[in-house]
């Protein structure tokens, strides 16, 4: 077998082939990195036993640009995304399978430095990648590399998280600040230089969420605000409960940095994306033991309480603002930035 020639090579067509030359790629760049009993046993399929209970599934596609950002890459970031999808519905994540569009010219370092950092965070996360696929497309038709990534994992007994469970007179909160990951990305495609205060969030959010539903099973929703930001997020849920949103600007964690990079910008931080945040919703009277839970976690040590959920058949979401005022967070309209994630 040919050793391929990882410094100096690129993705040829003939790497998608189904030939020689594929499973020469699939052997020392794939399977190499994702090392796992599932991935060994050569099959088209992953063979599994789920433990008891519910079984979730999420797939998401990825397609940030540039491919490599302070915080992470879009390797390490399609196994965050989809990770953190799953446990949205406070499940525990158990397995990854991968789809790469390549195309035709793509360095295989930059390749292999993609699927490094994917194995290095589905190992740190504890979720393997037992399953996958490759296609190579003709250069020009694929701007370097697009990753799919398929979640599945089961949700304990006792726990029905949904986006449509949130009731008036509950409490809204926050893991932590907002606008990092989309400040990140627009810096470095602009070359703005805000990337020297600012890094992506993006992480897997699994073990907080465990934490959470641990000590407060009664949670109504979970959410993690990706494209559209908080903003979007916060009407989805208004939508999907029928109700309305009432926040707290003066509760809403911001880093410093990202905001002076949004004042600079024109942008609003509430429509900003984010990569390691999550939203919950639960009953009043347990929000107070919930944000203790979450600031005892790593991955929460900034987390707030936002706001409430009101009454509302319009289901708006509005903020009081920091100086006493009023103002409603309308749904994203357009594209405020593309190919975030």
């Amino acid at each position: 077998m040919t050793r391929l020639n990882i410094a100096k090579g690129r993705v040829e067509m003939v790497h998608g082939s189904g030939g020689r030359a594929m499973a020469e790629l699939i052997e020392q760049l794939f399977a190499d990195a994702f090392a796992n009993e599932w991935l060994a046993q050569g099959n088209d399929q992953a063979q599994f036993t789920l433990p008891p209970g519910r079984v979730v599934m999420a797939t998401d596609s990825h397609v940030v640009s540039p491919l490599f950002f302070p915080g992470g890459d879009i390797g390490s970031l399609s196994v965050h995304g989809t990770i953190n999808d799953v446990a949205m519905s406070g499940a525990r994540p158990c397995y990854l399978s991968v789809g790469f569009i390549l195309e035709e010219g793509f360095p295989l370092a930059d390749l292999k430095r993609i699927v490094d950092s994917m194995a290095n965070a589905s190992k740190e996360a504890g979720v393997p990648i037992v399953t996958g696929d490759t296609k190579v497309v003709e250069r020009g038709k694929g701007d370097g590399v697009f990753i799919n990534t398929t979640g599945i994992g089961v949700v304990p007994e006792g726990l029905n998280l949904s986006g449509d469970k949130a009731r008036p007179g509950d409490a809204i909160l926050l893991s932590g600040t907002i606008g990092d990951h989309g400040v990140t990305i627009l810096s470095l495609r602009e070359s703005l230089g805000f990337e020297a205060d600012i890094q992506s969030d993006s992480q897997s959010l699994h073990r907080l969420v465990a934490a959470m539903v641990e000590v407060v099973p009664e949670i109504r929703c979970m959410r993690d605000p990706t494209r559209g930001g908080l903003a979007n997020t916060l009407n989805e849920l208004a939508k999907q409960s029928g109700v309305g949103m009432q926040l707290f600007e003066k509760q809403i964690p911001v880093r410093e940095p990202v905001r002076a990079a949004c004042e600079f910008l024109g942008l609003d931080p509430l429509y900003v994306a984010n990569e390691g945040k999550l939203i919950a919703i639960c009953p009043q009277d347990r929000a107070e033991q919930l944000l203790e839970v979450m600031r005892a976690h790593s991955q929460g040590r900034h987390a707030a309480i936002i706001g409430r959920v009101v009454s509302d058949s319009h289901h708006f979401v509005q903020m009081e603002t920091v100086f006493g005022g009023s103002r409603m967070v309308d749904w994203l309209n357009g594209e405020q930035l593309p190919r975030i994630c």
